[in-house]
């Protein structure tokens, strides 16, 4: 007897994307990866299902930053990637994409349009590649408000092409309420570059809330958080646009109320001072996390060795104590140090309580922050 041609259908995708694996675990992981400076943020879910939130740098980097998500993937057990999230068009956070493709299936790429900043690599990526990777699967372009499906975890889209959620988050503590931050904002120059149009997202599990934003600028942070705040407070922040300070601001940061942060930066990436002045004054931080030791903080503004993932890169006698001066950006600056040996993440494990565990994967350093009252 001859196979349905809707039977064969059904097989051949129970092969591309098997079901996804139910864990012993009955957490919440997250592993935030390496990738020098860009970003790439697994999270898994009781149930085995997962999100992918970018995919590190692309060019002679994407293998390298392929490898280190795949390192990752493998911890958690997956087979498969459930739903990958482009936050924007940036190098650094989708150019390890085809590359990743080609190690993991893919059931679902989200990202928000129409790439909006110009660039050869991007436009040639969205208008060659990208086409080819999701029409095999599934593609969808995220609006404000859109929820992702994931089994016992509320994710939710608060950001997306420039726009943000207009009601606030139903049952999260303090959404609704006025942001008292808002009376002292100051705007920064517009921002017109794809960091402004990032994918947004708030992550519940049971009493656990995560906040990731993204590159989301300055004054997206404004309209996101003011007059009132929508989000509510989190339980974990992701440091926005690894700790730099044309994002985080006030608005956010310190109506988020976070109890950790966790910020993934590079070495001349991210943490400079009137960044981390606003994240270390955040009400009801208990600890600021690192992926990489930064030169742009020096030791003004750095945390203690046991929360930073990796160190610097090119190893000196003493730890210097004034912030580097930042490198120029765009085709003037000068090539980062060269970091292709072992690499670390931070994990995070999360319970329904609220209460979470923060693990430092180079030295084994573990942390457990208790459910709030």
């Amino acid at each position: 007897m001859r196979a349905s041609p809707m039977l064969l259908a059904a097989l051949a995708l129970a092969v591309a994307f098997p079901a996804a694996q139910t864990r012993t675990t009955r957490g919440l992981d997250m592993y935030v990866v390496d990738v020098e400076g860009g970003n790439a943020t697994l999270v898994v879910a009781p149930s085995g299902e997962s999100v992918l939130i970018d995919s590190g740098n692309g060019g002679a980097a994407a293998v390298r930053d392929a490898d280190r998500i795949m390192a990752a993937a493998k911890d958690a057990g997956l087979t498969r990637i459930d739903h990958l999230i482009t936050t924007h068009w940036h190098g650094d956070h989708f150019g390890g994409l085809a590359e990743l493709s080609s190690r993991i299936p893919i059931a679902e790429y989200i990202d928000h349009g129409a790439n909006v900043q110009p660039a050869a690599a991007a436009d040639e990526f969205l208008q060659k590649v990208y086409p080819g990777l999701y029409g095999k699967s599934k593609h969808t372009v995220a609006k404000p408000g859109d929820r992702i499906a994931l089994t016992g975890v509320d994710w939710r889209i608060v950001s997306a092409a420039g726009e943000a959620i207009k009601t606030p988050l139903p049952g999260a503590a303090g959404a609704g309420r006025p942001n008292p931050f808002c009376a002292g904002f100051k705007p920064q120059d517009p921002d017109t570059t794809e960091n402004a149009q990032s994918v947004g997202s708030i992550v519940t599990f049971g009493r656990f809330r995560l906040a990731h934003l993204g590159d989301l600028t300055w004054n997206k942070e404004f309209d996101l958080m003011c007059p009132t705040n929508r989000i509510g407070t989190v339980d974990l922040f992701m440091v926005s646009h690894h700790g730099q300070p044309i994002s985080n601001a006030e608005v956010l940061v310190h109506a988020l109320q976070p109890r950790v942060a966790i910020m993934n930066n590079g070495t001349r990436k991210g943490g400079q001072p009137d960044a981390m002045k606003v994240i270390h004054s955040a009400p009801g931080l208990e600890d600021l996390w690192q992926l990489h030791f930064s030169l742009l903080s020096g030791q003004e503004y750095t945390v203690p060795g046991l929360f930073i993932a990796n160190n610097i890169d090119e190893p000196t006698a003493a730890m210097p104590i004034a912030a580097m001066v930042p490198p120029p950006a765009g085709a003037a600056a000068p090539p980062p140090p060269v970091h292709n040996g072992a690499a670390f993440w931070i994990k995070m494990s999360a319970q329904t309580d609220g209460s979470f565990t923060v693990t430092n994967g180079r030295n084994g350093f573990s942390k457990t922050y208790k459910a709030r009252p």
